[in-house]
């Protein structure tokens, strides 16, 4: 019986140290450990050169977050021609100083951003296993009033030439190329207004893109008919907490488990969802999904 009991004890112990070494890596070094996804997409017309497009979402930005910060800024050495960020980059009423702090020499850059939730309102705790069987959106509610900053952070962007795509469309300039771009506001709390952007995009543009945080299929549906190429969004963060040889286990929105985050073709197009950078504050942890931006190199078709 003490020998079976020994036996119990060391058992409990091993585990309680697998599961306090799974938590330390996942809030500590997996949630800094910052990478830079790279894809090639031929989409530009015969004959055409590179245009470069750098893709940021999610920061979920907290003052604090020095490591974050100081790889953003490193960013700026790839060179993008392009710069889209898909939102939820803020969580915390200090935070908007910092990210366009951080962001630098890339608002020098032609670029467009659309907002999140997480832009509008401050993070709340609550049960991460309740992902599992319902999305966040139904939370907002009966939130009616927005608690940070939004439009601080989108008037320091737009000051500096970033394009505000939230239910807006416009034709902008980068490497030269002509850009028509639409983007909605976040569908997860009902801000999305389709109908303000719906239409044919202008086929005499060098390439089409549809700028989305939550990449609901409704909208993804909706660019893909009106022609665009490319569609860009962020909001699951990859899943953030995922299991070895299985992936994603929730998205937290319509958009299915084999696309929460990557490069995939949707409807006709071509589909890149950000895993994203950041966690939010009261879950800061990443498992099997590490923070990240991505590169996406649109070169000639053949």
């Amino acid at each position: 019986m003490r020998k079976t009991l020994r036996t119990a004890g060391r058992a409990a112990a091993v585990t309680g140290a697998v599961g306090l070494a799974g938590v330390v890596y996942a809030s500590v070094i997996e949630r800094n450990w910052f990478r830079l996804r790279h894809y090639e997409l031929p989409l530009l017309d015969p004959g055409s050169s590179r245009l470069r497009i750098l893709h940021i979402s999610d920061t979920h930005l907290t003052p604090g977050r020095r490591m974050l910060l100081d790889w953003l800024r490193g960013l700026e050495a790839y060179d993008p021609d392009f710069v889209v960020n898909t939102g939820d980059s803020i969580a915390h009423p200090d935070a908007v100083e910092p990210f366009i702090s951080a962001l630098g020499p890339l608002l020098d850059r032609p670029g467009a951003f659309v907002f999140g939730s997480n832009d509008l309102y401050s993070p709340q705790i609550k049960n991460p296993a309740r992902y599992l069987w319902r999305s966040s959106g139904s939370d907002y509610a009966k939130r009616k009033v927005p608690d940070l900053p939004w439009r601080e952070l989108g008037e320091a962007m737009s000051e500096r030439g970033w394009l505000d795509l939230n239910n807006r469309k416009a034709v902008l300039k980068a490497d030269g190329r002509d850009i028509a771009a639409a983007g909605v506001s976040d569908s997860h709390i009902g801000l999305d207004r389709y109908d303000d952007v719906a239409g044919t995009a202008d086929a005499e543009a060098d390439l089409r893109v549809g700028v989305l945080h939550s990449p609901e299929p409704a909208n993804l549906n909706r660019f893909a008919a009106d022609g665009y190429q490319l569609l860009v969004a962020g909001h699951t963060h990859g899943g953030q907490l995922c299991l070895p040889f299985y992936g994603t286990l929730v998205t937290n929105c319509g958009i299915d488990r084999r696309r929460a985050w990557g490069l995939h073709r949707y409807a006709g197009t071509w589909l890149h969802v950000s895993g994203g950078l950041g966690t939010s504050p009261t879950a800061p942890a990443r498992f099997c999904c590490r923070p990240e931006a991505t590169l996406l190199d649109l070169v000639a078709q053949q």
